[in-house]
């Protein structure tokens, strides 16, 4: 194996995946969803998809929309008592078949939760006949040699995710300063801090 050809091959497997995401109307309609939330946005996903969905929960804090990572499998164990029917989830799942994840979003329709956003990319995704509205990731391919590894899966979640937090960030008119008042410390506190916009 040419290791760097490899390594150059994966890259653009995970390029390719996120410039194949169709993006449609559909983001509009989540967007609004959850600029309008009269209550909490409460992300959840297993697996890698979790990891992901903590990162969104946690760009979505820092951009100004206050959001809160809900692990679907502690939902089973009294964790889904933080739902209310004023919330708004996004649950992502690449596959839209993880038990938990489906089973979470059920209850929280039984708890009287209107809007479901899901992040998935199966065709037969469960999690599509539990979303109000469905961002599609897209056919992928993964470039693990079994074809099994999420890699490029993710990364189109990522960018997804990513996507969805600026733009709603930039639709509520964010400022710089309002900014630093979330993240203060670090670098990107210090940056936010360099001027009053």
């Amino acid at each position: 194996m040419e290791i760097k050809n490899r390594v150059k091959e994966i890259m653009q497997a995970e390029a390719d995946a996120i410039n194949a995401i169709p993006v449609t109307d559909e983001y509009a309609k989540a967007i609004d969803i959850i600029k309008n939330c009269k209550g909490k946005v409460i992300t959840t996903g297993i697996g890698k998809a979790g990891l992901i969905a903590r990162k969104l929960a946690a760009t979505l804090c820092s951009t100004a929309t206050p959001a809160a990572f809900l692990h679907p499998a502690e939902s089973a164990h009294g964790d889904l008592g933080i739902i209310d029917s004023k919330d708004c989830i996004i649950a992502l799942s690449t596959s839209g078949k993880s038990n938990e994840v489906i089973e979470m979003l059920e209850l929280s329709k039984h708890l009287g939760v209107k809007n479901i956003i899901g992040i998935t990319s199966h065709v037969d995704s469960i999690l599509r006949r539990y979303s109000d509205v469905v961002l599609d990731m897209g056919i992928i391919k993964e470039p693990c040699p079994h074809g099994l590894t999420p890699s490029a899966s993710i990364a189109a979640m990522l960018a997804i995710c990513d996507a969805i937090a600026i733009v709603l960030m930039e639709i509520k008119g964010v400022t710089k300063h309002e900014y630093g008042l979330r993240h203060h410390g670090g670098y990107l506190g210090k940056q936010s801090r360099t001027d009053n916009t």
